[in-house]
């Protein structure tokens, strides 16, 4: 994995002073270290190492009840940060306390289970109160640490306190003396994890699985990592492996059915997530599985009942509530928007769940018709959202810039001929909520093409030829396609079906030679607009449709949608605008260096006339016309985007103009669009 960037900017005064507390506490000077510990928190009084200082000093200097009132201070805060309860437990052993000591140590390590004085500490507690078999496990805890290198200890804990940066850091200059330490590899692979390096994760994860085969663990992760990849047909063999060892285990069963999930499976998921549920019963995140795929299978009622079920477990269940708003049919009842004011409002909610809770309330009092608070929701959810995203719009443009560049009238005629030749892909593109989900409901609704999802193939080819790169370094993509030959672009075009094949009828074992139960099949990933150029290299004849519809109603159906994933130039305005100017410039340019290859569909123009855009995309795709295709809310198929529950419903045009209602609010979203704003394009 490639090493995190770290900025050397100097230190802050107060981290220069965090550094000087700590050099006199490890000096005995408890008294001179609290009194600087006090004057730092008169001007940063919610930093965390600051608190936690002050805490330890308070104890040593024997004021055990004045180190308690600042560790709640601390937990206010910083709620999952370990060291604060294993700074409690010293407290309440120090005030003789062993039962509070013993409840804050394993508070303590079931955040953070890399604190060996916390497992000490238990042990001993345990064999006070005679719980021996307690005291062997919290001993077992120990004794593995102690086993561990220093550095990888140190790394797991900082890890464990959200430290991730710096953990990578540790683990990192360990390994590159200990190239093959197991524990130390399967850490990073951690790290890759949640830094969303999943590449670089399956390398580790697969490298410790060769050294540690056995390693039931590891290998866990490392389906774990593939599920992640969307190489469901391999972490299905990864996880089926694990359940022949131990087909109870409760985390090898969920990540079954996840991975069903992602292949498309929904009927065994769901029978695993209610053996699951039945076995929890107070499981509310099981409930919301439960309900997804209910929905996904378009039953509706059912999967309004398991959402309600999900909120009453857990009554601040953000995304409970969100996912009834994202049906888009549901009707909040008044006690249901009380509930989620209130929830919302509390201190105690988490920022995910007051996300949640924001786009919520956001189209609750949208059908209320309560539209200047429903923006003000709308616009505190995307501000949550947003903070937590390191998303930026630059690179986006550049990117636009570099392929216009390259990918030239004259770049592609010297490439004719080459790339698969196979017709089987329908790619749909353009951004979400611009009525993408429509065009593959009608599509799958023809005898002759199949509805997938939007499958991650492609992005991911382009991450394999993009490499790991550096923060503002020069991009290696599009510029790398130029290097490709022949021979890679074709085997790129026929790995591309193959990788594809698990999601269609009849192409789970293409090895059986067994056939497609139909000739075409539908990748609808929006953001593949970007990659027109490399489609158009590795699968010549695939057919692309650019979904399109009103800049002002496409630009806001993002801003007051929470996606599950990805999508992050949703939640902010300015993102928006220029990410939907960007969209529209580099179609332009495939338009002008691909003439004829790409039909534009306006969502408007479907509403409005439904069979002749029927006829016009059947035709550009080399199909005869099918009355189904009128009736595509017939269709039964499985539909996992956000506009699911409204393509089970005959064509309506309520929605065209719904932006309009908040113009007032969008004045920026105008001015940041420009002349797209009133254009038809």
């Amino acid at each position: 994995m490639a090493a995190t960037i770290q900025h050397t900017a100097p230190r802050s005064r107060v981290e220069s002073e965090v550094l000087r507390v700590r050099g006199l506490m490890g000096k005995n000077q408890f008294a001179a270290a609290l009194a600087a510990c006090d004057a730092l928190l008169a001007e940063v009084p919610e930093n965390r190492d600051v608190l936690y200082m002050a805490a330890v000093n308070q104890r040593y200097l024997g004021r055990v009840p004045a180190a308690l009132d600042t560790l709640r201070r601390l937990e206010a805060i910083h709620p999952k940060y370990s060291r604060l309860f294993q700074e409690r437990g010293h407290c309440h052993v120090a005030a003789r306390e062993p039962a509070a000591a013993l409840d804050a140590y394993l508070h303590a390590v079931s955040l953070n289970p890399a604190l060996p004085a916390s497992w000490k500490a238990l042990n001993l507690l345990f064999r006070s109160a005679g719980r021996d078999a307690d005291a062997r496990t919290a001993a077992s805890h120990v004794e593995i640490l102690t086993k561990l290198p220093a550095e990888v200890v140190t790394a797991r804990s900082l890890f464990a306190d959200g430290e991730v940066h710096e953990a990578e850091r540790v683990v990192r200059q360990f390994l590159q003396t200990h190239g093959d330490h197991v524990e130390g590899m399967r850490l990073l692979a951690q790290i890759g994890m949640e830094l969303e390096i999943f590449d670089d994760a399956e390398f580790l994860l697969e490298s410790v699985l060769v050294l540690a085969p056995d390693y039931h663990l590891a290998r866990y992760e490392y389906a774990s990592v593939l599920a992640k990849l969307h190489r469901y047909a391999k972490a299905l063999g990864e996880v089926r492996t694990l359940l022949e060892r131990d087909p109870q285990e409760r985390n090898y069963r969920t990540l079954l059915a996840t991975i069903q999930v992602g292949l498309g499976d929904h009927e065994p998921a769901l029978a695993v997530y209610r053996e699951l549920a039945a076995e929890t019963p107070q499981g509310a995140d099981l409930h919301l599985s439960i309900a997804h795929a209910l929905k996904t299978l378009g039953r509706q009622q059912e999967s309004i009942d398991e959402y309600r079920t999900a909120a009453a477990m857990r009554p601040d269940f953000g995304d409970a509530y969100w996912s009834l708003a994202n049906l888009k049919t549901y009707r909040f009842t008044d006690a249901e928007i009380s509930d989620m004011r209130a929830h919302e409002a509390a201190a105690s909610t988490g920022r995910v769940d007051r996300y949640h809770l924001c786009f919520a309330l956001g189209k609750a009092l949208e059908d209320r018709t309560q539209y200047a608070e429903s923006f003000q929701y709308y616009e505190r959810g995307n501000a949550l959202k947003k903070a937590d995203s390191a998303f930026k719009i630059e690179p986006i443009e550049r990117n636009t810039r570099l392929q216009k560049a390259l990918c030239t009238r004259e770049f592609f005629e010297s490439r004719r001929g080459q790339g698969c030749e196979r017709r089987d892909p329908i790619f749909i593109v353009g951004l979400p909520r611009s009525g993408s989900t429509l065009l593959e409901q009608v599509l799958a609704s023809h005898s002759q093409v199949e509805g997938t999802m939007e499958l991650a193939d492609i992005p991911r080819l382009v991450q394999k030829l993009q490499g790991r790169e550096q923060y503002d370094s020069p991009s290696k993509y599009p510029g790398v396609l130029a290097e490709l030959t022949a021979a890679q672009l074709r085997r790129f075009g026929e790995q591309y079906l193959a990788d594809t094949s698990v999601y269609r009828s009849g192409g789970a074992d293409r090895s059986a030679g067994t056939p497609y139960r139909v000739p075409f099949f539908i990748d609808k990933m929006p953001n593949n607009f970007r990659h027109i150029g490399l489609i158009h290299l590795i699968l010549p004849n695939a057919k692309i449709i650019d979904a399109r519809r009103d800049p002002m109603a496409c630009c806001f159906g993002n801003f007051k949608q929470l996606f599950a994933a990805g999508q992050e130039f949703t939640y902010g305005i300015e993102d928006i605008a220029r990410y939907y100017r960007s969209y529209v410039e580099l179609m332009d340019h495939w338009d002008a260096v691909l003439p004829g290859k790409i039909l534009r569909v306006h969502h408007e123009d479907v509403v409005a006339d439904l069979e002749s855009n029927v006829r016009r995309i059947l035709d550009f795709c080399g199909l005869g016309f099918e009355a189904g295709c009128l009736e595509f809310h017939k269709n039964e198929r499985s539909v996992r985007t956000a506009s699911s529950e409204q393509v089970r419903r005959p064509i309506y045009k309520e929605g065209l103009d719904q932006w309009r209602h908040y113009e007032p609010w969008l004045k920026q979203l105008k001015t940041s669009l420009g002349p797209l704003a009133d254009a038809r394009l």
